[in-house]
């Protein structure tokens, strides 16, 4: 049996007046007090310590909704996260142009034209005059719009005579001609002729991904894997084998809708899995993203009146799904950023009831344009909300322009949703967002962009340094159906701890500037500065 003394640490919540060591045995909180009391605990007991050296300890902190095998690609990819303008995005194209084969893809993503100055996307004979010798797609940072040159439509099939899909477009110019830009599943022709990666890629980008989340203080994530996975076997077989090279990092795993059957006929049901790894809701879209004006709104955009947005199926077809889903056993987990779409799947929740054998709460995931009657309908169902805190730092203020001053009320409205009594778990949705937790707290906390010293976008949506701590701990764990097991420091609890360099509670900006000095996932030191 493992047996440990965690010591000197300056402890979050209750116990930051009553203790500041903690015992663990076989990855669970036994005893939590000073130093010297739990060494007389121990008197005879063979044990290891670890010195804290008095840094602040948090409950181990965890990402309710990423995407682990993206984030570790984005690592390894052309990232436009830094462009501020459009001739720097393709300045960056041309130099990853320069040192890639003839005829070898060149993929980039997290480009953001509302970050340019001026507000401008690069057009297709602007991609193509940099090259005709490569495909190349670039990824939106909101993941649901693309952009590529003549040569990847070439490739993927799509002509001028192309039709849109069902659940897509093709951007086009007033005259009608392509324009490069791709919406919604519009992207499968182009991802469809991309080569596989093989085994030893995916493998790799997930290692990445959890060495990174480590780094920044992360003990866990809700992650949703299987577009890039490919299968729920593949899924298995990578955690597995990473856990067992020594990589301590907990995942919850939403299974991507068109798996769900292949998932149901290995018998996996919402909670099967272990302390590592576990299996949760069946993730499912109803829109798109604000950004490239695919957010589904209940009336039409403010700054393009001539759209609403787009519901990725009518809502016959969602209720089908979600009818399928229950019959398999498992909650489901929407993407539902607009107002019409969080109508939609709310009213197909309604309609088929979540039931105690699913294990786990549904998810309704972003949320960030609801109504007053939408917030009491959530709060009505055995739902977890399921946000983003930094899309306010992203988003501010153009997406004002988006929806107009009618619809600020329930904008981003974390605060709301907590008062109604729903609970939230606070996610990044990297690679989208940065990973970073503390950068989640800290657009929760101020509702600014780093750097910005005003009193917040929609201020009264702010939250306090403990509500946006909330999120990441106890909120994650109930979205997980584990708020018995972990989330907060207490005994019986798992041993997760975020130890890191300063105290959150002096002044909203520390949370920009914070370091994580130590990462312990069940009893186990998992990452150290």
């Amino acid at each position: 049996m493992t047996l440990t003394l965690f010591k000197h640490g300056k402890l979050y919540g209750e116990w930051a007046t009553k203790g500041d060591s903690v015992i663990v045995q076989n990855g669970i909180i036994q005893a939590i007090g000073q130093a010297r009391e739990l060494e007389l605990q121990l008197s005879g007991k063979e044990y290891d310590t670890v010195d804290w050296e008095d840094a602040y300890v948090l409950p181990g902190l965890t990402d309710s909704h990423m995407h682990l095998s993206m984030h570790g690609m984005k690592l390894a990819m052309l990232d436009f996260t830094s462009a501020t303008s459009k001739e720097e995005m393709l300045d960056m194209l041309r130099k990853r142009v320069a040192v890639t084969p003839p005829g070898e893809w060149i993929l980039g993503l997290n480009w953001n034209e509302n970050a340019f100055i001026p507000v401008e996307i690069p057009t297709l004979s602007e991609l193509d005059a940099i090259t005709d010798q490569h495909p190349v797609y670039l990824t939106r940072t909101c993941f649901h719009t693309f952009l590529a040159n003549s040569e990847a439509f070439r490739r993927a099939g799509i002509g001028e005579n192309t039709p849109d899909p069902a659940s897509g477009a093709y951007g086009r110019n007033a005259d009608g001609q392509l324009n490069g830009l791709i919406y919604e599943e519009a992207s499968t022709a182009f991802t469809s002729v991309q080569p596989e990666p093989d085994y030893s890629v995916k493998k790799d980008a997930i290692r990445r991904a959890c060495l990174d989340a480590l780094r920044l203080g992360l003990t866990a994530a809700h992650t949703e894997d299987l577009r890039f996975l490919g299968s729920v076997d593949t899924m298995q077989r990578i955690y597995r084998e990473l856990r067992e090279e020594g990589i301590a990092f907990r995942t919850h795993q939403l299974i991507y809708h068109p798996f769900m059957e292949e998932a149901r006929a290995q018998g996996l049901r919402a909670g099967d899995g272990n302390e590592w790894f576990k299996i949760g809701a069946v993730k499912m879209f109803a829109d798109g993203a604000i950004g490239g004006r695919t957010a589904l709104l209940s009336a039409p955009y403010s700054d393009a009146p001539h759209t609403s947005g787009m519901a990725i199926q009518p809502q016959p077809e969602l209720n089908q799904m979600v009818a399928a889903v229950r019959a398999a056993g498992f909650p489901v987990a929407v993407h539902a950023i607009g107002d019409g779409a969080a109508h939609m799947i709310l009213t197909a929740m309604e309609a088929h009831a979540l039931t105690e054998e699913s294990g786990l709460p549904d998810r309704l995931i972003h949320g960030q344009v609801l109504t007053a009657d939408l917030v009491k309908r959530m709060a009505k169902l055995p739902l977890i909300a399921d946000i983003q805190p930094r899309f306010v730092a992203s988003d501010f203020p153009w997406v004002l322009d988006r929806v107009g001053e009618e619809r600020t009320e329930y904008l981003y409205a974390w605060k709301k949703l907590l008062s109604a009594g729903i609970p939230c778990a606070g996610g990044s949705d990297a690679p989208i967002e940065p990973l970073d937790p503390f950068l989640g707290m800290h657009a929760a906390v101020t509702r600014t962009k780093p750097g910005e010293t005003h009193e917040g976008y929609l201020p009264d949506e702010k939250l306090d340094i403990h509500e946006a701590i909330h999120l990441f701990t106890i909120g994650s764990a109930v979205a997980a159906g584990e708020a018995d097991e972990r989330g907060a420091m207490a005994v019986g609890k798992a041993a997760d701890f975020t130890v890191i360099d300063r105290d959150l509670s002096e002044r909203p900006q520390a949370l920009l500037d914070v370091k994580a000095r130590m990462t312990v996932v069940n009893g186990m030191v998992a990452y150290r500065a």
